[in-house]
């Protein structure tokens, strides 16, 4: 990013994905405000950041609408003004489709759907108003091409809307100078995906590359998006290719 201060906003900061993106905010001199759940591990994640003073956690579920308003209220207040919104907040359920549970579908509609557009909305109002801004959505290779070797239809039918919502919203927000773009992983090394260690040689087989990908891969991509003034409306996946096609 630039070398001028900004002001970033990043959902599900406390482990994986969202900690390593807030981590390489903070590494650049910018100020991150970061949500979780709860605030003992928005803390947990701060003291291994040396409690830097440039961090503001707030904690909350990020499904709820008033979390949302919080989290910009208290961010304009402390920082002045908010410059870049990232969703990374998110589950993953994989199951075949009759295998799912009532409890999965309200889960994963709370988080990843619920999750986006609160957030979103409030990031749009405001970035709006300041004529500049950026979105970025954390989102699933998956759904752009489903894979025979894992089934997850929840995962598919909300990212997959988040994919397609990141090319509506940067076209509704372009006037105001406000870019949306959206990151798709493959599979990444986080806790997310359990021991990794127990499943690495599956996990393999589910790019061409016949590899996994690092947080630093997804960091690497968001970085650039949010230094980008011309690249809006798009999904970039991040991946080892297994959205190309098939091998």
């Amino acid at each position: 990013m630039s070398t001028s201060k900004k002001t970033i906003v990043v959902t599900g900061a406390s482990s994986g994905i969202g900690f390593a993106i807030a981590e390489a905010y903070l590494k650049l001199g910018h100020n991150v405000v970061g949500n979780a759940r709860t605030l003992d591990r928005l803390q947990d994640a701060a003291k291994q950041w040396g409690n830097p003073a440039n961090f503001l956690p707030v904690a909350g579920d990020i499904a709820k609408p008033e979390t949302a308003k919080a989290i910009f209220e208290q961010a304009i207040a402390k920082f002045g003004k908010v410059d870049v919104l990232v969703n990374n907040a998110g589950i993953f359920i994989p199951k075949r489709v009759t295998e799912y549970t009532e409890e999965d579908v309200n889960a994963i509609v709370s988080t990843n759907l619920h999750g986006f557009f609160y957030p979103s909305q409030q990031a749009a109002a405001h970035m709006e108003k300041n004529k500049d801004g950026h979105i970025v959505n954390i989102t699933a290779s998956i759904a752009m091409q489903p894979n025979v070797k894992v089934s997850a239809l929840l995962p598919v039918l909300i990212k997959g809307g988040l994919n397609e919502a990141t090319r509506g919203l940067a076209l509704e927000l372009a006037a105001s100078n406000v870019r949306v773009n959206a990151v798709a992983p493959g599979i990444i090394r986080t806790p997310m995906h359990g021991t990794f260690e127990d499943v690495r040689e599956f996990y393999n087989t589910l790019s061409p590359s016949g590899k996994t990908g690092t947080t630093d891969d997804v960091v690497n991509a968001v970085l650039y998006l949010t230094e980008s003034s011309f690249v809006s409306g798009t999904v970039m996946a991040v991946d080892g290719g297994s959205t190309a096609g098939t091998w």
